[in-house]
């Protein structure tokens, strides 16, 4: 393959220490360590995906083996340099983990590791998504690693280090590699479209920047995939979000002024017309969510160079949106998206799902307008320095009578003893523990029940996990700890089998008396079920 034919993320992968970008401390530290004879036995390379792991890692390897390359300055077919950047060198082995997990592998690793450098001053592995060896595999790895022959270095590089035993860790010298800062990217892709002689937009590239979420190898792909796409021609703006599938902010801002309008058909309009351009469901709440945060916190974003997610238009239309609406309104808004999100995928159509959620959102914001002028009236009503009689209506009075007499109800409610069987069924009924109330009512003999202490023998229809949720909600309720406890006493009859017994004893006592006599007489077929209040 020619270096004209490559994708861009492999025609400009660095190949030095002065080609990397965004980790400039690191690549100093490391290099510092190499030129002084200092280098760590082992490096830990961590970071998301398409930030420079494994070319770090074949970058420290080059430095370690070539004397030329750690000042930049190696010829492009070096002995050392070239066959360590295409992956075929002999004294430096490039291991994937997510395919070589087992113990196995490390034993023969380690068998290999006892024989020096063939060609060159370093033998050196590099485990890449070194997270994925197994357990024993890293036990198996630990002595070596910490006491290697001067001649071995291991570098290991993952996406995910809280996977990898700390025994490891503590043996590495870890960097982690963090995103690349959106300027900094920005200038990098303007550079190489030069370099390609592709004419791209600035705001395209920012559009690139943002999508890639600070990973180098994304952007590189889209930028790739884009000037591909569009050939020969400018890549502006508006074809790049042709290309990507990306909805404008400006979208968005419009789809949010006619929630707060409350216009249920512009809204399911809006949306489908933004559904139709090939937006993804998911993707749309994600992006939802983006423009609520800037909403609420645009005070606090900076409208500079190096911010990529809003243009100076959209800028001024959420900074205006965002003194016309009620910042309560934006919270409520916020957490029901992310409820929605976590149900989207249980949803056979999520279309469907979001075209719901939207008109949701409608009512959620009318009941939270309509709690506001409430709350605001009675913020409004003078009671301080004047004369109550006089000042404050009747209706006034009433109103704050009325809500002081519900708290008090709600808070009494809260309150409510517990001090025997009965009252227990019957909070688990107010509560809606139905499963709770089933148990108690059906399974429970009770053997005591008195300072929050409850007895009860053993019965083998009892849910295994009645104790630990009955305690739970016990604690809930009245916020003091229960003992539940299993005795081999018999206890008492169930709540179930008492209400039984009554009810026979109930039907036995109506069978004797004389009316039931006379309905005999008159109706000869008939069967007395049950018995029951009229209030019931």
């Amino acid at each position: 393959m020619t270096n004209n034919s490559k994708v861009l993320a492999l025609k400009y992968r660095p190949q030095t220490f002065k080609d990397l970008i965004g980790h400039e401390e690191i690549a100093t530290t490391i290099y510092n360590s190499i030129k002084n004879n200092n280098s760590a036995n082992a490096f830990l390379f961590t970071g998301m995906r398409g930030i420079g792991k494994t070319t770090f890692a074949r970058i420290v390897a080059k430095a370690l083996n070539c004397e030329h390359a750690i000042e930049g300055k190696c010829e492009k077919k070096c002995d050392q340099c070239d066959p360590i950047s295409n992956s075929n060198h002999i004294d430096v082995l490039e291991i994937d983990a997510a395919s070589k997990t087992g113990v196995d592998d490390v034993r023969e690793l380690i068998e290999f590791s006892r024989y020096p450098p063939t060609i060159s001053k370093f033998k050196i592995f590099i485990i890449d998504e070194v997270h994925m060896l197994s357990k024993q595999a890293f036990n198996a790895l630990l002595k070596t690693l910490e006491e290697p022959p001067k001649y071995l270095k291991f570098i290991f590089a993952t996406t995910e280090v809280k996977k990898i035993p700390i025994t490891v860790i503590s043996r590495c010298q870890r960097y982690d590699l963090s995103r690349i800062k959106s300027e900094e990217l920005f200038n990098y892709l303007k550079n190489i479209a030069i370099k390609e002689k592709k004419d791209v937009e600035d705001n395209a590239i920012k559009l690139i920047v943002k999508l890639s979420e600070g990973s180098v190898r994304d952007a590189l792909s889209l930028l790739d995939r884009a000037t591909i796409s569009n050939n020969e021609n400018s890549l502006t703006f508006e074809e790049a979000q042709k290309i990507f599938g990306y909805i404008n902010k400006s979208s968005y801002i419009k789809l949010l002024e006619i929630i707060f309008l409350g216009d249920e058909e512009k809204i399911i309009d809006h949306y489908r017309k933004l559904y139709n351009s090939g937006i993804d469901p998911n993707l749309f709440l994600n992006d939802f969510l983006e423009l609520l945060y800037f909403v609420k916190n645009i005070s606090y974003v900076e409208n500079g160079g190096n911010n990529f997610s809003l243009n100076d238009s959209d800028y001024k239309k959420i900074t205006s949106l965002s003194n016309e609406i009620d910042p309560n309104a934006i919270l409520l808004f916020w957490e029901f998206t992310l409820k929605t999100l976590k149900e989207i995928n249980i949803v056979a159509n999520p279309n469907l799902l979001v075209e719901m959620f939207l008109i949701q959102l409608t009512y959620l914001k009318k009941k939270n307008l309509s709690q506001n002028n409430q709350q605001n009236e009675l913020n409004n009503i003078p009671i301080k320095n004047v004369d109550v009689k006089n000042t404050i209506n009747k209706d006034a009075i009433n109103q704050i009578k009325n809500i002081k007499q519900e708290e008090e109800k709600i808070e009494k409610k809260n309150n409510l003893e517990i001090n025997n069987l009965e009252d227990l069924i019957e909070m688990c009924f107010e509560k809606k523990e139905m499963k709770l109330k089933y148990e108690l009512e059906n399974n429970v003999n009770l053997v005591s029940f008195s300072n929050m202490n409850i007895e009860i023998s053993f019965n083998d229809k009892l849910n295994k996990n009645f104790v630990k949720d009955l305690s739970e909600k016990l604690y809930d309720w009245t916020k003091n700890r229960w003992l539940i406890s299993f005795s081999k006493e018999k206890g008492t009859m169930s709540t179930k089998e008492k209400k039984h017994i009554q009810k026979k004893q109930k039907i036995s006592e109506y069978k004797s008396s004389n009316e039931y006599k006379n309905l005999l007489e008159a109706f000869p077929d008939i069967e007395l079920v049950d018995i029951k209040k009229k209030d019931d």
